[in-house]
């Protein structure tokens, strides 16, 4: 079994899918694997250190050459993957709801075209024993930390009370809005940093995991919301009753916040519209938002990917990739979510991985040259 490990051809991804830890877990499981010269390069990793742990260096065509498992971060571009063997596994994030240069309902078709197996990993069911794997999981913890931080290097004050002979500084308000696993750590990582956080989330069972980490829960009173979780852990949409009740609770609370989060996506479908241009108006000048939706669509109306943009005095910072922009810490999670997934049903007798119908099903969008995925027939 030959693993290609491929540079990342999308603009502004620094990450990488394996890292020398899991080159050596493969090859302990009987694998070749091979990188493609400077893949590690954008996550501090060298050459060297993927050569020391047992790879194959080498241009994109060796690297290529004959590999039954393709692994990337995003999608490659079919063209660019001749040589490999028929139908070759592409495992990686393959965005196939999105749009853009790597993702979309067009690469999935040329990948079918082309014989590949494509398997997308943020299609991986959120199930007991497939939490290890979880890509989306991994890198939006990441997203919700590097969120705060971006708040706190726009916003132009402190973030904790501080009792000074000079005065008291007082503690930021910081309110996320959606409380997944970014929404989570955005939390945590706002309270650790000394600041006042609130959040929300339309499903009445984040509002004890809000109150564990030390936050205060705003929620709407007398609408019904989600009881429990949504769909495979995240929200659906709501009724548009729930809406109005939600869009005045969040005009009566954002005037008085100095940081909003907003974390809030639905698979398969544009991000929710959580905070209008008027709502932005009543917050004062300096205040910061960090939208983490803002490539779904976004969040907040305004809000402009991969841009820091200012409306009404307010930063509304909409930076790409956030977890990428931790690359040496994504890429390690990344890899390890991977290698999680492809050793977990490795048949040691063939030398490969063979998927059972409850994952494999899940994630696999093409086979034997068509689209396969009940989500893209639907």
């Amino acid at each position: 079994m030959r693993i290609a490990v491929l540079r990342e051809g999308a603009s502004g991804e620094s990450r990488v899918a394996a890292t020398p830890e899991t080159v050596k877990k493969f090859i302990a499981l009987g694998a070749t694997v091979a990188v493609e010269a400077g893949a590690g390069t954008g996550a501090s990793i060298a050459d060297a250190d993927y050569a020391a742990a047992g790879a194959q260096v080498a241009d994109r065509a060796a690297t290529l050459a004959g590999a039954q498992i393709v692994l990337g971060v995003q999608g490659p571009d079919p063209a660019t993957l001749g040589g490999t063997a028929p139908g070759a596994w592409i495992v990686a994030g393959l965005n196939p709801f999105g749009a853009g240069e790597n993702g979309g309902r067009a690469r999935v078709d040329a990948y079918a075209a082309a014989g590949y197996e494509a398997l997308a990993m943020e299609f991986m069911p959120r199930i007991t024993r497939a939490q290890s794997m979880d890509i989306l999981s991994s890198q939006s913890n990441l997203a919700g930390y590097k969120a705060v931080l971006d708040a706190a290097a726009e916003y132009g004050r402190a973030f904790p009370m501080m009792m000074t002979a000079a005065g008291t500084v007082s503690a930021a308000k910081v309110f996320v809005m959606g409380v997944g696993v970014a929404g989570l750590q955005a939390i945590a990582t706002a309270r650790r940093l000394g600041a006042q956080v609130s959040a929300t989330d339309v499903r009445s069972a984040t509002k004890e995991q809000i109150q564990s980490l030390g936050a205060k829960p705003i929620f709407v009173e007398n609408v019904a919301g989600i009881e429990g979780e949504g769909s495979g852990g995240y929200a659906g949409e709501m009724s548009a009753e729930y809406q109005a009740a939600q869009a005045d609770l969040v005009s009566s609370h954002i005037a008085k916040q100095d940081i909003v989060i907003t974390t809030a996506l639905i698979p398969g479908r544009p991000a929710p519209r959580l905070i209008s241009d008027a709502q932005i108006a009543t917050m004062r000048d300096g205040s910061v938002i960090v939208d983490l939706a803002v490539e779904q669509g976004g969040n907040v109306e305004g809000a402009v990917a991969g841009e820091v943009v200012v409306r009404h005095g307010v930063k509304i910072v909409g930076h790409r990739n956030v977890a990428g922009r931790l690359a040496a810490d994504a890429s390690a999670l990344f890899a390890r979510n991977l290698y999680n997934f492809l050793s977990t049903f490795w048949d040691k007798e063939q030398g490969r991985p063979i998927l059972d119908e409850e994952i494999g099903d899940a994630v696999r969008l093409t086979k034997d040259g068509a689209v396969v995925n009940p989500r893209l027939l639907s």
